[in-house]
């Protein structure tokens, strides 16, 4: 950078994603929009190194100045900006001003580093979903000519957005399922599983893998119950394989139970647990190896374990047994199943009508015999 002249931000600093999520998801139960960026040479050039960035910023967008940020007060992005802060993190706050400027009112913004260095992921809250996406690359294009000193105006990006506003929003998402299981295995068996007990005639089960869940969110609104078969991940980036990132993604089922309701997870996950619980959810457990601890117990509704080829399940102190073991589904798929059935058969008399008129069997009726 000899003779004070910076690299083109143009060149330098670039999208390789841009989406929207609808449903609860992996940063935030709002919906969000999500951009990745590579910043390159920008990795190491903040907004104090460029002269009359943040006045030409601040200039064209006097709004910023009511940021909070991280400093948590009215300004606190504008010293921010003063002090040094880089490309992506005033991409977000850009994106959140535009949507500002034409009447919507959002905050919620996150900036994280990505797998690479000068990789990063930023997510922003929206309220219509076409100006979410439309500001994040407009915002985009906005630092980027702060960075090369031609920004003198962002009147055409709040004309374009503000005629994006008058189009119709994407509905809401409002779909209520009776169940979403997730996990890095055993989703299709569990679910196949329920169906044999005799759920999902006429109301949905849906598996959703962790990498949907990560690229747009859940895509229901409402689940009775959620169940967790595991942690351990691998159609995401590896960066969300990470044991702690990846037990915050499968939580996020988490997220559209209703508060008090049942979310099954596994045994001695007790990471995972307390991520349910933080979401007001309550959660009944199991194990394939008979070892639920008494950790596990004390927070948990209901576990399931497994005697022989008997699934048993204990619930205060009541022990019921939850079905035999076949050969047809492995073993986790199917007590976990069996729990599920239990917990779906507390929330309905099993003399309910089901949509056809016929009444719903009891759990006994429903798990076959050896």
């Amino acid at each position: 950078m000899s003779g004070g002249r910076f690299p083109d931000p143009k060149s330098e600093i670039r999208m390789t994603t841009l989406h929207a999520t609808r449903g609860a998801n992996y940063w935030s139960r709002l919906s969000v929009t999500r951009m990745d960026l590579t910043i390159g040479a920008y990795e190491e050039i903040s907004s104090a190194d460029v002269p009359g960035f943040t006045q030409s910023l601040v200039a064209t967008m006097p709004g910023l100045r009511d940021h909070r940020c991280s400093i948590g007060e009215p300004g606190g992005f504008l010293i921010r900006l003063k002090r040094g802060t880089y490309c992506a993190h005033i991409v977000e706050h850009v994106a959140l001003e535009l949507q500002g400027m034409v009447g919507y009112d959002v905050g919620y913004g996150r900036t994280r580093g990505g797998d690479k260095v000068g990789d990063y992921t930023l997510i922003f809250e929206y309220e219509h979903e076409s100006v979410g996406m439309r500001a994040a690359a407009l915002a985009l294009e906005i630092v980027q000519a702060a960075f090369a000193g031609t920004l003198k105006s962002v009147d055409h990006a709040v004309a374009e957005l503000e005629s994006l506003s008058k189009t119709p929003k994407t509905p809401a998402l409002t779909q209520h399922v009776l169940c979403g299981i997730t996990g890095g295995s055993y989703r299709d068996e569990t679910r196949s599983e329920l169906v044999r007990l005799g759920f999902g005639n006429g109301e949905l089960i849906v598996d959703v893998s962790p990498a949907y869940i990560l690229q747009q969110g859940l895509p229901y609104s409402r689940a009775d119950i959620g169940i967790i078969l595991d942690s351990h991940l691998s159609d995401v980036p590896e960066r969300y394989q990470v044991q702690r990132r990846a037990d915050r993604l499968v939580s996020v089922l988490a997220d559209a139970v209703p508060e008090d309701g049942i979310v099954i997870v596994p045994a001695k996950n007790w990471e995972v647990q307390d991520l349910v619980r933080d979401a007001g959810c309550r959660v009944a457990i199991f194990a394939i190896d008979g070892d639920i601890t008494a950790r596990d117990k004390k927070v948990a509704r209901a576990c399931a374990t497994v005697e022989g080829r008997r699934i048993m399940i204990e619930q205060l102190d009541t022990v019921v047994e939850g079905g035999w073991l076949h050969d047809g589904a492995p073993v986790a798929a199917q007590v976990a199943a069996a729990l599920a059935a239990f917990t779906l058969n507390e929330f309905e008399s099993v003399t309910a009508e089901r949509a056809d008129g016929s009444p719903r069997s009891s759990l006994d009726e429903r798990v076959g015999g050896p």
